[in-house]
């Protein structure tokens, strides 16, 4: 299989071993692989006492992901993994996708990746902290997933964050807009993959567009996206010589914050 053309979004599948992993990791899962792509294939595998109601069947709703519910022929044999597998490999026969999201911990799935790779396509896992290093390695990109923790009403005050929403106003922001930290943490993971540190601003906003379809900087208060990242304290906006923007980390600023606002510890900790 070739590798995509040049300028073509990528297409992407994201295919979830249900019986493997919790529903929480979905979320996460979803804004990573927006980094690589336009996600056209959403399934979730799992058996019956998985998919029947319960947080599994709300999760999958809620965002919109295919139930593939394979009932167990008999004691011990997990048929959702290979229906996994098996719809993987169509997909890439049928050049349905050019890239792949397992969302799974289990180490069986590492022959699968190998396979897909070794065809041209780019296969990330998404994977608890339990994932066995051969998994991990079978991946061109692999993410783990971490359960979030409460969020402490002071850490959230020293960052500027309203607990209740995320979407907090900030002192250097014009009365009734808006600056969500997500938009920082947005920059932070796009322009980790940067060899510059850095992103442009269409890339960024096809990101933020990508993780959440209803996201409009009008929402917040602003006409435009330019206008909105000009009010962070924690970004810097640079006008490239061809005329478009870019934008990245403020790191000096980020270091005076008193909790590291992607990280959610203390400036300083490790």
């Amino acid at each position: 299989m070739a590798n995509p053309a040049e300028g073509r979004e990528a297409r992407v599948a994201v295919l979830v071993d249900c019986d493997n992993v919790a529903p929480d990791i979905v979320d996460h899962s979803l804004r990573f692989v927006a980094k690589f792509g336009r996600v056209v294939v959403r399934r979730g595998y799992g058996n019956a006492a998985t998919l029947s109601g319960g947080r599994w069947q709300a999760k999958l709703v809620e965002l919109a992901f295919t139930p593939c519910l394979q009932y167990q022929y008999s004691s011990g044999k997990n048929t959702a993994d290979i229906a996994l597998a098996l719809d993987a490999m169509e997909m890439l026969f049928d050049e349905m996708v050019d890239t792949f999201c397992l969302v799974t911990s289990d180490s069986d799935f590492a022959h699968l990746c190998r396979k897909l790779r070794e065809r041209g396509a780019l296969v990330c896992v998404v994977g608890e902290g339990k994932t066995p290093s051969a998994l991990r390695n079978a991946s061109d990109h692999f993410s783990e997933w971490k359960p979030e923790a409460p969020s402490d009403s002071a850490d959230e005050a020293a960052q500027g964050v309203t607990p209740s929403a995320s979407k907090p106003p900030e002192p250097a922001a014009k009365p009734g807009k808006q600056r969500p930290l997500f938009v920082v943490r947005a920059v932070a993971a796009m322009a980790a993959d940067s060899a510059e540190g850095k992103v442009s601003l269409s890339a960024l906003g096809n990101y933020l567009r990508r993780t959440d379809p209803s996201f409009s900087p009008d929402n917040f208060g602003y006409s435009g996206l330019l206008e909105m990242l000009k009010t962070y304290d924690l970004l810097r906006l640079r006008q490239e010589p061809s005329g478009s923007w870019s934008v990245e980390l403020d790191q000096e600023n980020i270091a005076r914050m008193p909790v590291n606002p992607l990280r959610d510890k203390t400036a300083g900790d490790p």
